[in-house]
């Protein structure tokens, strides 16, 4: 049994944010398939509740153009949800489709984005770069609403292309520029 725990506690570091005790005996218990499947596929729904947070933690709250219930709402829901390996992800996407505060507006902007990241990190990937492509904090953080038919930002596009689809090598200076002017008039009305 302790190499079983050993095991499926190795799976949660990774999957997840860890397990204590208790969950790695219950989940030796049904077993390493079982436990992945549970992972895979969780039956409940996610626990998280921000007003919940706040009410515990309302020294968070702050107006609404400050990061404070932003950043510390997520790092709630990662420590609390039964949801492990969904919210890895969320990690994981926001780390690979980087956004921040520091060039963001609203911090609504971001955890719209955490939330697409929810429901839709362990789908299809090129539906999550469309929605991506879509999301606010993204237009923002990648200057696509600053590019226009009349004055074309390459920004988005080359990231597109170079980070998040194709990589470097596999595309041309006329691919980043065509793939930019394709992209022009996304944006959002502030």
């Amino acid at each position: 049994m302790n190499n079983d725990i050993e095991l499926i506690a190795h799976l949660m570091r990774r999957a997840g944010f860890g397990a204590s005790r208790t969950e790695l005996e219950r989940r030796a218990s049904i077993g390493y398939d079982a436990t992945v499947e549970e992972l895979l596929n969780p039956d409940t729904q996610l626990s998280s509740d921000r007003l919940e947070f706040l009410r515990y933690h309302p020294h968070f709250w702050k107006p609404i153009t400050s990061s404070g219930m932003g950043g510390a709402g997520w790092l709630h829901d990662m420590v609390s949800t039964q949801r492990v390996l969904q919210e890895k992800m969320v990690l994981f996407w926001h780390q690979v489709f980087a956004t921040g505060y520091s060039k963001i507006d609203h911090y609504h902007e971001v955890i719209h984005q955490i939330d697409m990241f929810r429901d839709m990190g362990m789908g299809d990937y090129r539906e999550l770069l469309v929605a991506l492509a879509k999301n606010p904090a993204m237009i923002y953080w990648l200057d696509n609403c600053d590019n226009h038919s009349y004055a074309v930002n390459e920004n988005w596009g080359r990231e597109l292309l170079e980070l998040f689809s194709m990589g470097v090598g596999n595309y041309t200076e006329d691919d980043v520029r065509e793939c930019s002017r394709a992209f022009t008039g996304w944006t959002i009305t502030p």
